[in-house]
C-alpha cells in the first residue's frame, strides 16, 4: 500500500471504526492508557470455548487518530483471523508499526500500539484468571488477588484500572 492509501485508511477506521463498543459477557474488559498524549482503549475479549483462540474481540477509546484507527485496525483482523492468544501474545509491537506504516507512526509510536499492547495485557488477564480458577479459586477471591490494580507498565503504557487516570481521563474500572 502506498502512503496515501495507508493514510486514507487509517482516517477511514478512526472515523468509521469497526468493532467498537463495549462487548456484554466478555471473558476480559482491560484499560489501556498512554500517559504521554491521554488515549485511552479498553478491549473486551471474549475466547473460545477452549481458551485457545480469540472468538470476538471490540474496543471503546478516546484519543488521537492514530490510537483509534489502530485500534478498530487491530480489532477487524482479530475477528477476521480469530488467532490464538499465544500467537497475539507473541506477536511484536514492530509488526502492528509495519502493518500501519512506519513512517506514519514513527514519531508516535506509543499511540499506534496502545491497542496491542491492551490485548497483549487482556490476554495476560484471561491466561492468569484461567489459572486461579483451575486451582480452584472464586471470581470473587481472583478479583481481591488482582487487586484490580495496573498491569505493568509496558514500553510507557499503562494498564488496568488506572490507566485512564494515567492518561489524564476518568477511569471506569475493569472486571
Amino acid at each position: 500500500m502506498d502512503r496515501e492509501t495507508r493514510l486514507a485508511w487509517i482516517i477511514d477506521h478512526s472515523q468509521h471504526p469497526r468493532h467498537r463498543g463495549a462487548m456484554p459477557g466478555a471473558d476480559v474488559r482491560m484499560p489501556g492508557g498512554n500517559p504521554g498524549c491521554g488515549d485511552v482503549v479498553t478491549v473486551y475479549l471474549k475466547a473460545s470455548p477452549d481458551g485457545a483462540r480469540i472468538e470476538n474481540l471490540t474496543f471503546e477509546g478516546e484519543g488521537c487518530t492514530l490510537s483509534q484507527a489502530a485500534a478498530s485496525i487491530l480489532a477487524e483482523r482479530i475477528n477476521r483471523e480469530h488467532p490464538t492468544l499465544e500467537a497475539v501474545a507473541q506477536q511484536s509491537y514492530e509488526e502492528m508499526a509495519e502493518l500501519l506504516g512506519h513512517d506514519l507512526v514513527s514519531s508516535r509510536p506509543r499511540c499506534a500500539t496502545l491497542a496491542l499492547g491492551t490485548l497483549k495485557a487482556a490476554i495476560r488477564r484471561f491466561d492468569m484468571d484461567r489459572r486461579l480458577r483451575s486451582a480452584g479459586h472464586s471470581e470473587a477471591e481472583i478479583r481481591a488477588l488482582r487487586g484490580e490494580e495496573a498491569a505493568a507498565d509496558d514500553g510507557g503504557l499503562v494498564f488496568g484500572t488506572r490507566a485512564g487516570e494515567a492518561a489524564g481521563r476518568p477511569s471506569a474500572g475493569s472486571t
